[in-house]
């Protein structure tokens, strides 16, 4: 299996009955609270290589979502909303004040909806290669999306994803149901960028220079935000209210991005500087 999706440093594993669902996540490190979540078709391993450097100063939590990972499936759609809602009844029930959030991809998406509909939860949030609207991704990979469901299964066996799935699910016979929940999912169109615009949370934006989607979307993002209307000045003056920032991080894709050290760095950077300020 590809070591990018694992790590032989293991956490504290535990289980807790949050909103419907046993999730399952892993603690290491401590410090101020972070939560990980993964990227769609995997688990808070993916995380793995960089683990180690958010724990030095964080109490990382990597969580499994529904029906990834450790997490078995309940009988509900995939929905970012619903996933959200048990990210933040999580942090009520491991009662660890507000934590910063960090979600990459589909995880990221739930970061998103946590800090938008629980904003007194979250300190600081980071998403990582995220779009906002369905037709920002580029349309070959639009039509590679569409194409997911039950009936891709035989040909995902020989991929990390499948590896992780079976090795650790605890129903690895729902591999099927779970892509084709995440087609549905991923088949359905929105613009999130009224939601977006609607932040109350200092947020990172972090996408690779060669992601799902042109850099320029991770931009309109950020202007969303405020970002990128004036020169910074020379104490930040000009920087968006809020204290939020925008990161491309050179040399990486949408599937190198969750294991890379710069997105360690740039995720330190912003989570440690102080409120009010992006780095």
């Amino acid at each position: 299996m590809s070591t990018e999706w694992t790590s032989d440093r293991r956490g504290t594993g535990a289980y807790a009955d949050v909103n419907g669902i046993s999730l399952y996540y892993e603690t290491y490190g401590s410090g101020r609270p972070l939560v990980l979540l993964h990227g769609g078709l995997g688990s808070g391993e993916m995380f793995g290589p960089i683990i180690p450097r958010l724990a030095e100063s964080h109490q990382v939590i990597a969580v499994d979502l529904q029906a990834h990972g450790r997490t078995a499936d309940v009988d509900r759609p995939i929905a970012l909303e619903t996933m959200g809602d048990d990210i933040a009844a999580l942090v009520g029930h491991l009662g660890v004040g507000r934590p910063d959030v960090m979600g990459y991809s589909l995880g990221g998406g739930v970061a998103f909806q946590v800090a938008l509909r629980h904003p007194g939860l979250v300190r600081k949030l980071v998403v990582v290669s995220v779009y906002l609207r369905s037709d920002a991704v580029y349309e070959a990979m639009r039509s590679q999306q569409g194409q997911l469901s039950a009936a891709a299964a035989p040909m995902l066996r020989e991929t990390p994803m499948y590896e992780l799935y079976r090795r650790v699910a605890p129903r690895p016979e729902d591999f099927p149901r779970l892509l084709d929940k995440m087609g549905a999912w991923m088949a359905e169109d929105f613009d999130f960028s009224d939601q977006f615009r609607a932040l109350q949370v200092p947020t990172l934006i972090v996408a690779a220079d060669a992601d799902l989607f042109p850099p320029s979307h991770a931009v309109e993002a950020f202007e969303l935000l405020g970002g990128g209307q004036q020169d910074g000045g020379w104490m930040g003056e000009g920087r968006p209210a809020g204290g939020h920032a925008l990161a491309i991080l050179p040399g990486l894709q949408h599937y190198t991005i969750f294991a890379s050290p710069l997105l360690a760095e740039a995720a330190l950077a912003f989570l440690d500087a102080p409120e009010g300020e992006a780095a």
